[in-house]
């Protein structure tokens, strides 16, 4: 039996006939571009650390050389991924749904790699570091001998923009997110545990909210339940043949 045979009809009808499609993805979609989940990452000479014990504001006071470079390890990880098809069909969504909505709990920027272009980000950016004092972001910094580098503005240590345990998430991209999940027709969760609060409660609150609800996962069962289903896939194989089901007159 393919994916496509295996499709829910009732879903391929749900997202061709939404209005306004969220989807929430987590480590394991951008697992399939090769790219390790969090605790998954410490290999090699990061083997005898614990990434808790990295990624905190406490670890940076503590030793802030240390855990910029393990940031830095980690960017080069993400510098020789690409987005995998997962992304890219995402990505077509976007571009077809009347209002789509994306968040995301990686921070690898893959997505917008992808082409998505209004992507929620709600644990940061490896890609972007910010001033630790006074929380200016900067997409560029220089190499020094001595990392962290200072902020050009107060020569405080810039840190990585992602949130570290111990922090909120950012109220803005988290308001965005709640108000897109209350307000949707079709709620996809991809890849993502559902653990970690409060993005796994975002997919109780779109149901709750009269959602039909998908979740995509390796670690669920394929089931359907009362505008509820559980698929068993890789976001990279399902998703791209979900959205040709959905809209099969649509250009690439």
């Amino acid at each position: 039996m393919t994916i496509a045979d295996a499709l829910p009809p009732e879903l391929v009808a749900a997202l061709r006939r939404a209005r306004s499609i969220v989807a929430l993805t987590g480590a394991g979609v951008s697992a399939e571009s090769g790219i390790p989940t969090f605790r998954d990452a410490q290999t090699g000479l990061w083997a005898r650390y614990n990434p808790e014990d990295l990624a905190t504001p406490e670890a940076f006071r503590r030793n802030p050389r240390l855990v910029w470079e393990w940031y830095a390890w980690r960017r080069q990880l993400v510098s020789v991924a690409a987005p995998n098809p997962g992304h890219l069909a995402l990505a077509r969504l976007e571009r077809l749904a009347p209002r789509f909505t994306l968040i995301t709990q990686n921070v690898d920027g893959l997505h917008q790699r992808a082409g998505s272009t209004s992507v929620i980000e709600l644990h940061g950016n490896l890609l972007r570091v910010r001033c630790s004092a006074e929380g200016t972001v900067y997409t560029t910094w220089p190499d020094v001998a001595d990392p962290p580098p200072p902020c050009p503005a107060c020569g405080a240590p810039l840190r990585p923009d992602v949130v570290w345990f111990g922090e909120m998430l950012p109220p803005e991209a988290l308001e965005r997110a709640w108000r897109a999940a209350t307000t949707c027709d079709l709620f996809l969760s991809i890849g993502t545990s559902g653990l970690v609060e409060p993005a796994a409660s975002l997919p109780r609150v779109a149901y709750a909210s009269g959602a039909t609800v998908a979740v995509i996962n390796l670690d669920v069962t394929n089931a359907v339940e009362e505008r509820c289903f559980y698929l068993h896939a890789r976001s990279g194989e399902l998703l791209p043949v979900l959205v040709s089901a959905a809209f099969p007159d649509a250009a690439t």
